[in-house]
């Protein structure tokens, strides 16, 4: 077989077959391969005419229609079917060859294999890639890790697949190894905080200003042509707006209130922790899902005494929808501003060097988690690249003080009306705990080092102490 293809994609699943067609409606030459010949074949009889695809059922001639260096992207299930699939091809490779893994993988894996690679002279390059199914086809965000050298022979393809913004392409290299994926499950955390606050948003509309499905879809909509256009506020219109055509009911009332979750989220939660980053909003919508799930325990607690619920005028409810707005915008900045933080965070634990304002920039088109206020976020960083918070931006800090009133009257009517605002109330909390002047965290030290002898320093002067407390005498000595 002739070495014509400028690109491989084996896993012809949706996402691998609408990356394959994307690359070939963009000129390029595709090599396409799976496991299974006939997914091969469909997409040749169903899409071939799209661009130039070169076929291949084993994976010798697959990695032979490469041309050198070979680019070889794998689009398959994350964990050991991906380790499976490396350990099919790497051995066909030579030193310089790229393989690259578009899909969800877990970062610390991505920078397991990227090790191992690199020291048999392979470059593994890990891309998120955002945007879902129709995104790989019309363009996606691609947010890729690896080596720079690597980048250099990728990075035109990527761009040029990718959502553009102002003409700007949404794909960046991102940093070495895991960064790449890194930023994308960060992405999907922020997307997860994201969606459970509009969640919210639609449920303090329905059940306190007393609002239709469709008039929520309209509030929605509105909200779209201003500070909070999104996509995500875009698809909640449409989505609310929808009738099921087989009750006439609106759809929204005949689908089961469960959320699946895919592991994004938790994988954010989880590594958060280790890093010691306060992402509190996201994962408070990661536990809403988990809790949405537990059907059991919901039932224990069905019927138990809740808030009191006195209904709204329609004027009131034109006021509450106002504020509900203010709360939905500060707390969706939060989010961003926590996803950011863990970002940073990641960067100094492993090395990368991550510019906030690039992944700002990728992410403005494509990806799910596109919004108005990124091109700001980007905006910020340019002007000051060590930017410590959005916050310090002064528009997003006026408009955060111009929410305080509605963003604690919102959290504060749910409470009294037994309506679950997780990720609001986690937003504020986090905003409440970082600009205080003094926490009580002072007391939980305090604690530590009386049944732990853990320690603690003091306000007064430097060093180490711990208070003898068991001592008839108390007394306190540098530790």
């Amino acid at each position: 077989m002739n070495a014509t293809a400028a690109i491989g994609v084996t896993g012809l699943g949706v996402m691998g077959r609408n990356l394959a067609r994307n690359l070939a409606r963009n000129g390029y030459t595709v090599a396409v391969h799976n496991r299974t010949a006939g997914r091969t074949r469909a997409l040749m009889e169903v899409y071939g005419d799209e661009g130039t695809f070169v076929p291949a059922e084993t994976p010798e001639d697959f990695v032979a229609a490469l041309e050198r260096p070979r680019r070889l992207m794998i689009m398959v299930q994350t964990g050991e079917v991906t380790d499976a699939v490396i350990g099919q091809f790497a051995p066909l490779l030579e030193p310089g060859d790229m393989i690259i893994d578009g899909g969800g993988a877990h970062f610390a894996d991505t920078r397991r294999r990227e090790a191992a690679l690199r020291a048999r002279g392979i470059h593994f390059v890990g891309a998120g890639v955002s945007g879902g199914e129709e995104g790989a086809l019309e363009g996606p965000s691609i947010m890729v890790g690896g080596s720079s050298e690597a980048y250099d022979s990728l990075g035109p393809m990527f761009e040029a697949i990718s959502a553009k913004v102002d003409g700007e392409p949404c794909a960046a290299h991102i940093g070495s190894d895991g960064a790449g994926h890194f930023v994308k499950m960060v992405h999907n955390g922020i997307e997860y905080a994201d969606m459970q606050l509009i969640a919210e948003a639609y449920d303090l509309l329905r059940q306190v200003a007393g609002y239709t499905p469709a008039e929520i879809a309209d509030v929605f909509r509105r909200w779209n042509e201003g500070r909070l256009g999104s996509y995500l506020i875009e698809i909640t219109a449409e989505v609310l707006a929808h009738t099921d055509p087989v009750t006439g009911a609106p759809f929204i009332d005949v689908v089961a209130d469960a959320a699946g979750q895919k592991g994004t989220g938790r994988w954010t939660v989880q590594t958060a922790l280790d890093l010691g980053s306060p992402v509190t909003a996201i994962a408070q919508a990661t536990f809403a899902r988990a809790a949405s799930g537990r059907r059991e325990l919901r039932a224990a607690y069905s019927g138990l005494p809740g808030g009191t619920r006195p209904p709204l005028s329609r004027t009131e409810a034109e006021r509450f929808t106002s504020q509900v707005e203010h709360a939905l915008y500060a707390s969706k900045v939060i989010a961003y501003d926590q996803g950011r933080q863990v970002i940073q965070d990641a960067a100094a634990e492993y090395g990368w060097k991550i510019d906030l304002g690039t992944v700002a920039r990728i992410w403005r088109g494509g990806c799910i988690i596109r919004a108005a206020f990124l091109d700001r976020i980007r905006a910020a960083y340019a002007f000051d690249r060590d930017l410590v918070s959005l916050l310090g931006e002064m528009e997003f800090a006026m408009e955060i003080t111009d929410a305080q009133v509605p963003w604690r009257e919102i959290i504060a009517s749910a409470a009294r009306r037994g309506i679950p605002v997780p990720a609001f109330s986690a937003a504020l909390a986090h905003y409440d705990t970082l600009r205080a002047d003094r926490l009580p965290a002072a007391l939980l030290q305090g604690q530590r080092d009386y049944f732990g002898a853990h320690t603690y320093r003091r306000t007064d002067c430097p060093g180490t102490f711990h208070t003898h407390w068991t001592a008839p005498v108390r007394s306190e000595t540098t530790a």
